[in-house]
């Protein structure tokens, strides 16, 4: 605010875009019940210190009640959840946090740049939450999402968001009981009155009843009446798109402004206003995903016996998926289904690909749904060849027709999972920054608006730790006022749970976004980087040899699934989605990253989050180098600030046990002396005696937490031995009882520490 003024920094404001798209990633281990209990607890927990008297004896019976009951929930679920019930996830958040919070925000934005107007005035905070999901659309190795499946979310979530709208609408309309008299409507407000008339005499006498000479009120009645008529498709009286329910009620603010009623044009009319513009007709904006080599193979198959012959269903599936996409756009509107993504893009011609089979799909060239192909780069060669790629793609005459039509936006996807795992946390952490850089001036050289999407998990492995502290981390030109990642397993309770942890995330994130695109914060992160690169360089040549010289120890994979409990956690049912790809899993290459990094953080070792850095900084030997990173690089610090949190979640005792579930000396000692040297450096540089010493909220948290975990996870290793040694003799009902109990801990130390996937 300083730096930029008052007109600076408004000119930021009005650009600001959170895009958080929610996934299906089956790294949330608690049931859905058990959730719904553990929220209504928060909320109960917040409310006490307002209450008194019976009040606060009437909230600690509840409270009371909501525990035994959480005490006696099993805290697995007996089967996985289907796709469409994976929307309920999204749904409930929304119904608790989202729909109201963000308008609230919005507000708080407000205050802060308008003080005592706000409210009074109309708004400068734009509707920057745009929320997107890729439940029921993703099916990257999901055989389980069909293009039926994409149809019946996109219309749970229509449905829902139309009835909320409704409801809201009708209370607002209810509360509006403007006399005509003292508050005169406008000419404007006449002539949609007389519209409502000619459109349904119905709506409008049933409005004139209980609203005689309240004419906004009136109006409001009969937009929640087409609301209801929209979710019902009365073709005569529904609303067809999102902006035409907008247009009605800035016609109803503006009248309300105009007879002087500020407080209620700008009050709950503004607040409407801003949740249809965050969340339209839609609710989320649906992604579609998809592996490039399906798409390959499709192509091939059609190309071979034609788009009406005996193909394979794979390839009808495909066909089907960008069908339903047609469909989805065309009842629902195009925001809500214009984005795909290809998974694993080498090269120009996946992305081409895209745009042929949404062709061939349709008889018709006006049947086709627009669409902004994403390529996703994952893997360390694609991150370190992707500037390449995206050069061939500016040269595809389809492309160059879909940058016409966006004004030259075009987003891409970099993954932080597959390139962590097959290179190691350093490398990756590297790979990914080198590739941010290069691609902001890759757009800035072809006049591109750079959106940058962040596929973040929430385990250090795949990117997690504070989203704030990772906006302030980017590259000169990577956010632009824009920030858009994933949101996925237990990140999205963790941030999004109840509205005191919705509010204060969305909106320190929306600050840092703000804060990282002003020029000083940008000058920093691109002096430091180049100050401290060489370095940097050096730690990754390192630590890139000491993991690849782990994962190429000699039957390392069987070793990594007899001391973590990797196949208990895929028979858990916490996600439709399998743990393997369904191209074919033969390896720990073809083995997702999510259940690497969860079965390695229920070992309590993390080793995705750290392995490698020790050795390097060993290697490196250069102690006030490292500090000196860490206090002038954004980058570094909030790299080795995540490395601190992970290891004060690994516990040495808990994890000698586990490696004891192997019979490798050698490969027990490398992991064992790796987190010890790993753990002396990170104190080291960030000068703490013990990890998240000077972070004491969290580190108290953490601490308050590992103890509970510690039970969990003894009793959890234990029970593994009992199955790895005896599973041959061991009864049928024996074994289900271990593996029961195998199976509660998993829930219960994943939800000790939070940050598993």
């Amino acid at each position: 605010m300083n730096e930029l003024g008052v007109e600076g920094a408004n000119e930021l404001l009005g650009k600001l875009e959170f895009h958080p798209v929610f996934t299906a990633h089956p790294t949330e281990a608690r049931r859905k019940a058990v959730e719904g209990k553990i929220r209504r607890i928060s909320n109960l927990l917040e409310e006490r210190p307002r209450l008194g008297g019976s009040d606060l004896v009437e909230n600690e019976r509840h409270m009371l009640q909501e525990i035994d009951a959480l005490v006696r929930t099993s805290p697995i679920a007996l089967k996985k959840p289907t796709p469409v019930e994976e929307a309920d996830t999204i749904i409930d958040i929304f119904d608790n946090t989202l729909f109201d919070v963000i308008p609230v925000i919005y507000r708080r934005f407000d205050d802060w740049v308008l003080g005592d107007k706000a409210g009074t005035v109309p708004p400068l905070c734009p509707a920057f939450f745009h929320p997107g999901s890729w439940i029921g659309s993703d099916r990257d190795g999901n055989p389980n999402v069909t293009a039926k499946v994409s149809r019946e979310v996109a219309a749970k979530y229509f449905t829902h968001m139309v009835l909320k709208l409704e409801d809201k609408c009708r209370r607002i309309g209810r509360n509006l009981t403007l006399e005509a008299t003292y508050s005169k409507p406008s000419a404007e407000l006449i002539n949609l009155w007389n519209h409502q008339v000619e459109m349904s005499t119905q709506y409008t006498a049933r409005a004139e009843l209980i609203s005689e000479h309240e004419p906004h009120r009136a109006v409001m009645l009969v937009m929640a009446d087409r609301l209801n008529a929209t979710v019902r498709r009365i073709t005569d009286t529904m609303y067809h798109s999102a902006d035409e329910f907008l247009d009605d009620l800035r016609v109803v603010q503006r009248s309300l402004a105009a007879c002087g009623a500020v407080r209620a044009a700008y009050g709950p009319v503004q607040t409407i206003i801003w949740q249809v513009e965050s969340f339209g007709f839609h609710m989320v904006e649906m992604e579609f995903r998809q592996h490039s080599v399906v798409h390959a193979r499709a192509l091939k198959d059609i190309h071979e016996n034609g788009i009406h012959g005996d193909l394979q269903p794979m390839t009808r599936e495909v066909i089907d998926t960008f069908r339903a996409i047609g469909s989805i756009q065309k009842r629902y509107g195009k925001k809500m289904a214009h984005r795909y993504i290809i998974s694993f893009t080498k090269s120009a011609q996946h992305v081409a690909d895209v745009f042929e089979l949404a062709h061939l799909s349709f008889a018709h060239e006006e049947d086709v749904p627009e669409l902004d192909v994403i390529p996703l780069f994952e893997q360390l060669e694609d991150l370190e060849g992707c500037v390449d790629v995206l050069d061939q793609m500016l040269t595809l005459p389809v492309v160059q027709k879909r940058l016409a039509q966006t004004n030259r936006r075009m987003e891409v996807m970099l993954g932080y999972s597959d390139s962590s795992k097959d290179a190691g946390p350093t490398t990756a952490m590297l790979a990914l920054h080198s590739a941010q850089e290069r691609i902001a001036k890759w757009a800035e050289k072809n006049d591109i608006d750079l959106v940058l999407m962040h596929g973040r998990g929430g385990a250090v492995g795949r990117g997690g730790g504070p989203a704030n502290k990772a906006v302030l981390a980017q590259p000169k030109g990577s956010v632009n006022c824009f920030f858009k990642l994933t949101e996925q397993g237990e990140v999205i309770f963790a941030r999004y749970g109840n509205r005191t942890l919705a509010q204060r995330h969305v909106e320190s994130v929306a600050a840092a976004t703000l804060l990282q695109s002003a020029p000083s914060v940008e000058k920093t992160n691109t002096e430091t980087t180049q100050k401290f690169w060489d370095m940097a360089e050096k730690l990754n040549t390192a630590s890139h040899e000491r993991y690849l010289d782990l994962l190429n120890t000699e039957d390392f994979t069987p070793w990594f699934s007899t001391v973590t409990p990797l196949t208990e956690v895929g028979l858990l049912p916490i996600g439709s989605r399998p743990a393997k790809r369904g191209l074919g899993a033969k390896s720990l290459d073809d083995l997702r990253t999510i259940p690497w990094i969860f079965s390695w953080s229920q070992a309590r070792i993390n080793l995705a989050a750290w392995y490698g850095l020790g050795t390097a900084c060993e290697q490196l030997g250069d102690l006030d180098q490292l500090k000196a990173a860490y206090q002038e690089w954004p980058f570094f610090r909030t790299f080795i600030d995540n490395i601190e949190m992970s290891i004060a979640k690994t516990d040495q005792r808990i994890a000698k046990m586990y490696l004891h579930l192997g019979d490798r000396q050698d490969l027990s000692e490398k992991v064992f002396t790796e987190m010890q040297l790993t753990r002396k450096w990170v104190l080291a540089i960030v000068g703490d005696e013990w990890p998240l010493q000077r972070r004491r909220v969290l580190g108290c948290a953490v601490r308050v937490r590992n103890p509970y975990v510690d039970a969990l996870s003894i009793a959890q290793v234990r029970a593994l031995r009992e199955v790895r040694m005896n599973q041959d003799e061991m009864a049928e009902e024996k074994k289900a009882e271990y593996m029961s109990l195998i199976l509660s801990t998993v829930t219960g130390v994943s939800a000790g520490l939070q940050n598993t996937g």
